[in-house]
């Protein structure tokens, strides 16, 4: 029993002398990520950052090229939008997998053509005032492809995140993205680690956010106050304030962060009081349905 004992404790010993020699040269050689372009702060726009969640999507039809324009006229600092491919491989925006809930159409967005989806209304669902009205039903308005978004947006940032994994969108994607020149302008978010490490391998020049996991495995190397030895391979932790029962969104997280040169971009955060406290936490962006509640409380601020 005693030579039991012993054996596990020098297997403790061990396991421990072990991690300890790998914390250390982590920690030698352990750099925060260095600051991308798309960071860069630009005359104007806010702090934190206004990201309009799908232009707006509870004060516009989301997704659309009509949320979009709302959005940069109420002053958004980045346009977040969500992105598919259609049968005939074109990136367009829009957030399900199908078209059921937003449009008046039926179906996946990979099994139809860019004809097929852009002959439906993307306005059709909308309402303000929970049915009572649908105020932009029968007025054209469609699914618009990324490459118009980039065309009649130039000088915006964007915040895109890949939705779709099979078929591949991540080769078109990148070569959109270089084609109009955008790589400065372009933050790339996913919850598929498949998809962003395939992107990542593609377009190393272009700025990208955490995925669920490595959200994850942050969190738990900043609870074990482990982040000084780790260097990130992505540029922002865009989270949710809470999951589950864990609260991500804390002071000790957003300083972690912030030790490694990451910006923190919560999501989707949409009610004044809700806005006002993560306003105190000293995050780097918000993303929100309602931008124009967030522009007001910003403004407020600085009168």
């Amino acid at each position: 029993m005693k030579t039991r004992k012993w054996r596990t404790r020098l297997a403790l010993v061990g396991f421990f002398g072990i991690a300890t020699v790998l914390y250390l040269g982590a920690l030698r050689t352990a750099q925060p990520v260095v600051l991308h372009p798309w960071f860069a702060i630009h005359p104007g726009e806010h702090t934190p950052l206004i990201f309009a969640h799908q232009g707006g999507e509870e004060i516009r039809p989301s997704n659309t090229l009509l949320a979009f324009q709302h959005a940069v006229d109420l002053g958004a600092d980045v346009l977040d939008t969500d992105m598919h491919s259609t049968k005939d491989g074109v990136l367009v925006l829009i957030h399900d997998e199908t078209v059921d809930r937003t449009t008046d159409g039926t179906g996946a967005i990979r099994d139809l053509t860019l004809a097929e989806l852009q002959s439906l209304d993307a306005a059709y669902s909308f309402s303000p005032d929970e049915g009572a009205t649908f105020p932009y039903r029968s007025q054209g308005i469609g699914v618009p492809t990324l490459e118009e978004l980039f065309l009649t947006f130039p000088d915006q940032r964007f915040g895109i995140e890949i939705k779709q994994t099979p078929p591949d969108v991540v080769i078109p994607f990148c070569a959109l993205i270089r084609l109009y020149a955008m790589q400065a302008k372009v933050l790339v978010s996913s919850f598929s680690q498949a998809n962003m490490d395939a992107f990542r391998a593609a377009c190393p020049e272009v700025a990208t956010s955490a995925t669920a996991t490595e959200v994850r495995n942050f969190f738990i190397l900043g609870t074990l106050r482990l982040t000084a030895a780790f260097s990130p391979r992505y540029h922002s932790l865009q989270v949710p304030e809470q999951f589950g029962r864990i609260r991500l969104l804390t002071p000790h997280f957003i300083v972690a962060a912030h030790s490694r040169g990451l910006a923190v971009q919560p999501w989707t955060i949409n009610e004044p009081n809700d806005l006002q406290r993560v306003l105190a936490l000293g995050v780097d962006g918000i993303n929100t349905d309602y931008p124009d509640r967030l522009l007001a409380l910003l403004t407020a601020t600085t009168q």
